[in-house]
């Protein structure tokens, strides 16, 4: 049991830990039996939304508008309809910008949402819709470390200035070196424990935790415990600055 007053939550210019304790549930129009907790957006100086959505027991909708912006939605638990098509546990879909959403959750589901303004490259076509499930995609080791597997959800095409990638380390993996890159990262941990490298503070992370971390904040991990970690996280490609 945790010290009343306290929290593993840190908000800061160029990262934040916000952990499960924390959670804020947040109501949008439009929105029947369904529950956001927006965890990153730009009011903190993300370019990218980062929010778990959470169904009633009974079922719910969840709704987004046709507007400029992209959407990335993982099932972690249960199972969702988009359009005329069910998605379960661990499937992914990428919604291109300028398509209206109407997310139907079965049964108190659950599903990890990643949403940033497209940016479009006018001799590009527009990145169209992407299905797929984390179950059918290989695994390759990480700079050829067979306990760090990296994931790869979305294709590595110009037309798409993001990806969405799962990270799974072995007890005692880590990241080879401490990166320090302009890609900005919305990161959620699935599973496991470890700790995390933020510039120069060292978080204990475990599932449930997000972290954001803004271009060039140096950032390393290790896995620890017993059970393998694994998070899922958005990065910004394909675009010069």
């Amino acid at each position: 049991m945790e010290l009343f007053g306290t929290t593993r939550t840190f908000v800061g210019v160029r990262h934040a830990l916000i952990a499960e304790d924390g959670y804020v549930p947040s109501v949008f129009p439009g929105w029947e039996k369904a529950t956001a907790f927006v965890h990153l957006s730009p009011a903190m100086g993300s370019r990218v939304t980062q929010m778990t959505v959470v169904f009633d027991e009974d079922g719910g909708k969840a709704v987004f508008p046709a507007d400029g912006n992209e959407h990335v939605f993982y099932v972690e638990n249960g199972s969702i309809d988009l359009g005329s098509k069910q998605y379960s546990e661990k499937d992914f879909m990428y919604v291109p910008a300028g398509t209206k959403v109407l997310l139907k959750g079965l049964k108190g589901s659950r599903v990890t949402l990643f949403r940033k303004e497209y940016q479009a490259i006018s001799r590009l076509k527009k990145a169209e819709m992407v299905t797929g499930s984390a179950r059918d995609v290989v695994g390759e080791p990480f700079l050829g470390n067979k306990k760090a597997i990296l994931q790869t959800l979305l294709p590595m095409d110009d037309r798409f200035d993001l990806a969405v990638n799962i990270f799974t380390y072995q007890p005692g993996a880590t990241l080879p070196f401490v990166e320090t890159h302009i890609m900005e990262h919305g990161l959620k941990m699935l599973s496991g424990q470890g700790v995390y490298r933020l510039e120069d503070k060292h978080y204990p992370v475990k599932a449930g935790d997000v972290i954001w971390m803004a271009a060039y904040c140096p950032q390393w991990f290790v896995a620890m415990g017993d059970e393998p970690a694994s998070y899922i996280y958005y990065k910004d490609v394909n675009r010069l600055p």
